[in-house]
């Protein structure tokens, strides 16, 4: 049976319930808060302050997955899912928004994420009172310049209000970290004195961990990537995440690369999936994620170190998945 959308009296009223915990008058959360895609100023408040779904996950962790045509509007509904940017991001926060900028090629080939939604994330950030968003990765290839600029995301970025940063030599520091084998690693001080880290893969195949997620991701953090490979790789990466502890994980899952990762180049490697994914919880966000290529969360080794460690869990019966 098709959604009948809601007009904004009744979405405000729903809200207000959901603010004060109560049962959402019998409509699934799901098929309200999918509803709202209709209607852009109230999908644009819920991706700020909560949507109709939120209240019923206030006990558990919300994993969101949301599916549609526009990759904004998938990251305001799994927004309004999870609780809203203001859950996360608080007025005066400097807030630092880690994409996968690791190539100088362009959307379409999926090596890199796709820049409405590292904007539509900046917009957000900004919108809920952050003080200063600040974007940035440590490319792989090429210059970080050429990366921001081929990859679309510099100037998204800037047009959402965002400031684009290279990560340059003087801004890195040692720190030690929590484990057993890294013991410390450089890593860029900005994004380790920011107030929140929101992290944005893109969902991509890899030869040296199965698939590169979020806490691949995190390894854009460092510039000494090479002694994590030398050391061992998956704990490397538990290690580096449970120092940076993002507060928040959005995977872009718009088009992703399914062979010849993590650079790609050739668009049949890459396939539609129009998805977004968003949790607290980036280890529950990559198991989840692993499903979009068909594998388990055995395929990608880093997820089981990261659940040793306990930085979040595997087991998805233990998170409330949400699909808007």
């Amino acid at each position: 049976m098709a959604t009948e959308p809601l007009r904004r009296a009744e979405f405000l009223k729903l809200l207000a319930l959901a603010g004060a915990g109560a049962t959402i008058l019998g409509r699934a959360p799901e098929r309200a808060l999918a509803a709202l895609a209709a209607h852009e100023e109230d999908l644009d408040r819920a991706a700020l302050d909560g949507g109709p779904a939120a209240a019923r996950g206030a006990a558990t962790t919300v994993l969101a997955v949301a599916r549609g045509t526009s990759p904004a509007a998938n990251v305001k509904k799994a927004m309004a899912a999870v609780g809203g940017m203001k859950r996360f991001v608080q007025a005066g926060d400097i807030v630092v928004v880690k994409p996968n900028i690791g190539w100088a090629t362009a959307p379409k080939y999926a090596a890199t994420t796709n820049p409405v939604v590292v904007a539509t994330l900046v917009s957000l950030a900004r919108q809920a009172g952050a003080r200063k968003v600040l974007v940035m990765d440590n490319p792989v290839s090429a210059d970080p310049g050429s990366c921001y600029d081929v990859s679309g995301i510099g100037a998204a970025v800037r047009a959402a209000g965002g400031t684009m940063q290279v990560m340059g030599g003087s801004g890195f520091t040692g720190y030690k970290l929590p484990g057993h084998l890294l013991k410390s690693q450089p890593l860029y001080r900005a994004v380790v004195d920011a107030d929140v880290i929101i992290n944005v893969p893109v969902a991509k195949q890899h030869g040296s961990t199965g698939l590169t997620l979020a806490g691949k991701n995190m390894m854009g953090v460092t510039d000494e990537r090479g002694r994590m490979h030398t050391l061992g790789l998956s704990q490397s990466i538990a290690e580096i995440n449970a120092k940076l502890r993002p507060a928040l994980t959005v995977i872009d899952a718009t088009r992703i690369l399914v062979r010849n990762g993590p650079s790609g180049g050739s668009l049949e490697d890459v396939r539609t999936r129009n998805t977004v994914i968003a949790c607290a919880d980036w280890v529950a966000a990559d198991t989840y994620a692993t499903r979009l290529f068909g594998k388990k969360p055995a395929a990608v080794p880093y997820l089981k170190a990261a659940a040793a460690m306990h930085l979040g869990t595997t087991d998805l019966t233990e998170v409330k998945v949400r699909t808007v």
